[in-house]
């Protein structure tokens, strides 16, 4: 069995760069077993509907401006998996989640650069997944638990957000490695009660936790909420483990967290 994951997805410019950062996604790709396919959570495909991807191959999606042409030339042309789509419909109409399949849409950055890293020769079926911010906590988790058993399958469930990301607060200028006290706190209190499976402090993050408005703006949700859905599909298990967290521009945060083990 494959754990699950939540993993940030920082600036575009990821995909161009080393750092610790890079070289940690690198390393993890290497230590996880190959999987028989992947379904990710995007923070850049938000829908009223859960969207599941069902295409032949992912077209890649330049979801940002303004970076360098490098970028623009990167190609992550991953195919999809017809069968594995059907599983994933299947489990959704069992536990009564509504969905709409989506056949034309391509991979964003928030997909495609975490993929890039762990496994660069995109040779692994992968099934995109929207997230929707105007569920509650508790409906975004259901919906991760919903394809918990999928994991047996050597199928891996990634999340790719945030757990800080507040564009208004970064400081792009500078990138020495100081870290905003109020994104430290924050992300303390998150490993807190995650490490804990406290999900009824988790599911008021935005009353409880420390700096909730400037680590999660009100209209910046939607990279925060596939935690959500990463620690949902590891609901029989409820164990959690924080792998990495580094920051950049003083608080856009790299968090990896672990949920569940490799069986």
């Amino acid at each position: 069995m494959l754990p699950s994951f939540f993993i940030a997805h920082g600036a575009p410019l990821l995909a161009i760069e080393s750092n610790e950062y890079t070289q940690f996604l690198h390393s993890l790709g290497n230590a996880l077993p190959k999987p028989k396919a992947i379904i990710l959570f995007s923070a850049h495909w938000e829908s009223s509907a859960q969207k599941v991807s069902s295409v032949d191959e992912f077209k890649t999606i330049y979801d940002f401006g303004g970076f360098p042409e490098a970028l623009y030339r990167i190609k992550y042309p991953a195919k999809g998996n017809e069968i594995i789509t059907m599983e994933v419909t299947e489990l959704f109409t069992k536990q009564g989640v509504p969905f709409e399949v989506d056949t034309t849409r391509g991979l964003d950055h928030g997909a495609w650069v975490v993929l890039r890293m762990l496994y660069p020769n995109a040779d692994i079926p992968v099934i995109s997944m929207s997230v929707n911010p105007n569920l509650t906590p508790e409906e975004q988790y259901r919906i991760g638990s919903s394809l918990s058993s999928l994991r047996e399958k050597d199928i891996l469930i990634i999340a790719s957000g945030g757990t800080v990301h507040n564009l208004r607060a970064l400081r792009m200028g500078s990138d020495s490695g100081e870290i905003d006290q109020w994104a430290f706190d924050f992300d303390k209190w998150l490993e807190q009660h995650i490490s804990d499976w406290d999900l009824d402090s988790l599911f008021k993050y935005d009353t409880l936790a420390p700096n909730a408005e400037f680590a999660v703006p009100p209209y910046g949700n939607e990279h925060f909420i596939p935690l959500f859905y990463a620690m949902g599909a590891a609901d029989q298990e409820k164990s959690a483990r924080l792998l990495h967290r580094s920051y950049r521009y003083g608080n856009l945060s790299h968090s990896v967290w672990q949920f569940g083990e490799s069986k």
